[in-house]
This record gives C-alpha cells, sequence and structure tokens, in this order.
C-alpha cells in the first residue's frame, strides 16, 4: 500500500484546511489509519487515530473538538478536518497505515505518506 497525502497550505489563525490521504489498494478499508505531525527538530506526534470501519476515533487533547478524522472505504481516502486552526498547529502532517489495534503507539505504524506541509501564520 502506498500513501499519498495533500490539502497543507498556509492558512490564519483561526481558519481551516481539510486533508486528504489517498490509499493505492482497496486493502486500505482492513486497517486502522492515523495522523502525525511533526516540526523540525522534534519528535513526531500523534494527532487522530480511526478505526478500519470508521466507527471509532481518538485525538490527541490539543485537537480534541477542534480536528475530525474520518475515512471513505469506498475512495480508499482518509481525511482530516482541521478548525479553528492555531500557530502550535504548524507542522507537516503525515497519513500512516496502522496494523494494529486503531489505539496503537507509532511502532504499529509502518507505511506512511510523503506529508503534507501545514502553516498557520497571520
Amino acid at each position: 500500500v502506498q500513501l499519498q497525502a495533500s490539502g497543507g497550505g498556509l492558512v490564519q489563525p483561526g481558519g481551516s484546511l481539510r486533508l486528504s490521504c489517498v490509499a493505492s489498494e482497496y486493502t486500505f478499508s482492513h486497517f486502522a489509519m492515523g495522523w502525525w505531525r511533526q516540526v523540525p527538530g522534534k519528535e513526531r506526534e500523534f494527532v487522530a487515530a480511526i478505526t478500519s470501519s470508521g466507527s471509532m476515533t481518538r485525538y490527541t487533547d490539543s485537537v480534541q473538538g477542534r480536528f475530525a478524522i474520518s475515512r471513505d472505504n469506498a475512495k480508499n481516502t482518509l481525511y482530516l478536518q482541521m478548525n479553528n486552526l492555531r500557530l502550535e498547529d504548524t507542522a507537516v502532517y503525515y497519513c500512516a497505515l496502522n496494523r494494529g489495534a486503531y489505539n496503537s503507539g507509532i511502532a504499529a505504524y509502518d507505511v506512511w505518506g510523503q506529508g503534507t506541509l501545514v502553516t498557520v501564520s497571520s
């Protein structure tokens, strides 16, 4: 499976963006998925995860209530709707495939997209 992320860009604080991640194979629907982000010089940080069916989601505390992860298995696509963006949300965002439980740590993610840059700035 290959993952292709898109949708990043420059947005003002309080603005919104929607990231997309398209998977190359139909087996996408068999696996939990997640979004992670990374700022240069820092470790990759968990953002959100979703089960294979989309029935359960979880978020890091700092984005709870502002971000929404979702998926369309018919389109092999994962989404991250980001609202009320803050300066501290600036990062490269990565989508990733999780072959374990959806609440697993980073070691369970073994396929990563190339990343898409989100810059929040006034």
